[in-house]
């Protein structure tokens, strides 16, 4: 799993969650490799959503440390309506990181490519798509549209693949950290 340096808040709670006995100022965030945190924020700071803070080894200078990660399930009802603006927003800002994957992707399994895990990508694309990224790699996502007949637009595509993997329990992630499973110890 990469580290995060920066984060985006979605929401932050100056008053903590209702729900706990010590409560504490809280910031759900979402990381530019989309891992959801929850970070407890310096003395006296309050944090804006859509600001990016950095996370980082080096000295921070309005996050005091990293709570814990976070499941979508746990975003506030506002934090959950903002994910999408910041995953549509980040794939923008890097199309190149996401362009990379298209020119790189592999196989997932003998009979599944990384590239169908893709909303909208059957086996077909695929085909053209590997085809089409012999011959020369993708540059952008306008190039890919313009040389794969019929492709979806792969910004969209890629948005919704990032919140399907937020939001549920995907076997496989691309784009997002695996969830962890925490199993129950006192069965």
């Amino acid at each position: 799993m990469t580290k995060e340096e920066n984060c985006i808040i979605l929401d932050f709670l100056p008053q903590g969650y209702a729900d706990r006995r010590h409560p504490e100022p809280v910031a759900q965030a979402l990381g530019k490799h989309f891992s959801l945190l929850e970070l407890v924020p310096k003395e006296g700071i309050t944090l804006k959503p859509e600001e990016e803070v950095y996370i980082g080894s080096g000295p921070r200078d309005k996050i005091r440390y990293i709570k814990r990660s976070l499941v979508y399930a746990d975003l506030t009802n506002f934090g959950k309506n903002m994910l999408n603006q910041f995953v549509t927003k980040l794939v923008a800002e890097e199309e190149a990181r996401f362009v990379e994957f298209f020119n790189k992707s592999t196989i997932v399994t003998p009979r599944m490519h990384q590239l169908e895990l893709i909303p909208g990508i059957g086996k077909k694309h695929v085909q053209d798509i590997l085809d089409e990224r012999r011959k020369k790699p993708f540059e952008n996502y306008k190039d890919m549209v313009d040389r794969v007949k019929l492709f979806p637009d792969p910004a969209k595509a890629i948005i919704k693949r990032i919140l399907m993997e937020l939001e549920g329990d995907e076997k496989y992630h691309i784009f997002t950290p695996a969830r962890r499973r925490v199993w129950p110890t006192n069965i």
